[in-house]
């Protein structure tokens, strides 16, 4: 899907220069933007090293236990239907603390592995869960202390104090975090109802 939707900005783009008569102007941009792309690329590089350095740190040093331990409550308010002790809780508490420190690329095995463990608790495996649901939603839209990606670009950018987002991506990420949860406790509501509601007609 991804791969389509760049195709067709790629197409819409040309037809765009070419109604415009500027389709000479192509060919030096798509250089030009690939050469910005590699320098980019290679300006993250140590960037994201020290990141990832920093939260590997974290992550041995147990500090993101401490977190989990305080995430713990939140999730078994958040996932009802998952057992306390259950491995899918372990996986869901492991990547809402990743997400949590910005660290991405440890919280996606841990996604992966929470929705297998929650599939193993679905007793219909064509449709997804209740708790299946919630977990996509916010994780999708979770809550982050330290947006280490986007610094690591900004950085790359050449701006001169990168770290200046990181009050803005806790404020944004908040919102985006309590809307997931409250747009996920509506939806529920509201299927349970119209299912009790369908229950109640045919009765």
């Amino acid at each position: 899907m991804i791969n389509l939707l760049w195709a067709g900005m790629i197409v819409i783009s040309i037809i765009v220069a070419a109604i415009n008569g500027e389709i000479e102007n192509i060919t030096p941009l798509i250089f030009s933007s690939a050469e910005n792309a590699v320098t980019i690329v290679l300006g993250l590089i140590s960037i994201l090293v020290f990141w990832l350095g920093i939260m590997k740190i974290i992550e041995k040093s147990g500090f993101i236990r401490i977190i989990i331990y305080f995430l713990r409550p939140l999730a078994h308010w958040l996932f009802p239907g998952v057992p306390r002790n259950h491995q899918a809780m372990s996986a869901i508490l492991m990547n809402m603390g990743a997400n949590l420190l910005g660290m991405g690329n440890a919280a996606t095995p841990f996604g992966i592995k929470a929705m297998k463990e929650l599939q193993s608790l679905n007793s219909n495996p064509d449709t997804a869960t209740d708790d299946m649901c919630t977990f996509l939603a916010l994780n999708t839209a979770s809550f982050t202390l330290v947006p280490t990606t986007i610094i690591a670009l900004r950085a790359a950018a050449g701006a001169q104090n990168p770290a200046d987002v990181i009050g803005v991506t806790i404020a944004a990420t908040f919102c985006s975090a309590t809307a997931a949860i409250l747009s996920d406790r509506f939806f529920r509501y509201f299927y349970r109802h119209k299912k009790r509601r369908q229950i109640f007609i045919r009765k």
